[in-house]
């Protein structure tokens, strides 16, 4: 007579109860992934913002080049000429100017640029040309100059208008400055720059008292 296993008893109705099914699983582990997603897809969203933020500021504060400043300071004269003014001898007027030239930089990169010229006219004519060399203004800082420049009215001025201005005194003059140069953030951004001044000048050439004063400057960039 061959031997039958033993049936195995059931499970207790309690433990069948509890003991989880392949759906209940599936369920779980889907709940488990959809909070990962979520958790990452917020993590990604989170440094996205930091970054847009971050790139938002620096593109409103470093990476924004603003326009140089070039101020025509003040003019000294350093030597003056002047023939004295009678009717048999012709009308001399010469001096040697020195200006002191200023170029304030806001940018949180340097200013790079090529030499300057000043020229210095007298009633439209050309009396005078000052020369300047290339430089570079530091970031957020103001790079002064001293330039000197021989100023020879009469060799283009008629008697006829030196003798009125000598007369009164006073010399008018205008001056006219060319500035080129380059800004590089980083060497990303890259902003050419081109800085005209034009300046209104009074030689004050009294008896007592002879000295150079600016009326008014106005600055171009582009």
């Amino acid at each position: 007579m061959v031997d039958q296993d033993p049936a195995k008893p059931l499970a207790p109705a309690n433990e069948r109860a509890l003991s989880p099914t392949y759906g209940e699983y599936a369920a779980g582990s889907f709940c488990r992934r959809h909070r990962r997603s979520v958790l990452c897809g917020g993590c990604c969203l989170s440094t996205l913002l930091i970054v847009g933020i971050v790139a938002l500021v620096l593109a409103l504060t470093v990476f924004k080049v603003k326009d140089p400043e070039l101020t025509l300071n003040s003019i000294t004269i350093d030597n003056l000429n002047v023939d004295p003014l009678t009717s048999n001898s012709l009308v001399s007027v010469n001096a040697t100017l020195r200006t002191d030239v200023s170029i304030k930089n806001p940018n949180h990169a340097s200013f790079r640029f090529g030499n300057s010229t000043t020229n210095f006219y007298y009633e439209g004519d050309t009396v005078g040309v000052a020369y300047a060399p290339s430089g570079k203004a530091s970031a957020q800082r103001t790079l002064r100059m001293n330039v000197t420049v021989d100023v020879l009215i009469d060799q283009v001025a008629s008697d006829s208008r030196l003798r009125r201005d000598l007369l009164n005194g006073a010399v008018n003059l205008t001056s006219y400055t060319e500035l080129g140069g380059r800004v590089s953030v980083l060497g990303i951004v890259k902003k050419h720059i081109h800085i005209a001044l034009n300046c209104s000048m009074t030689m004050d050439l009294s008896l007592t008292h002879q000295d150079i004063n600016t009326n008014d400057c106005h600055a171009r960039v582009h």
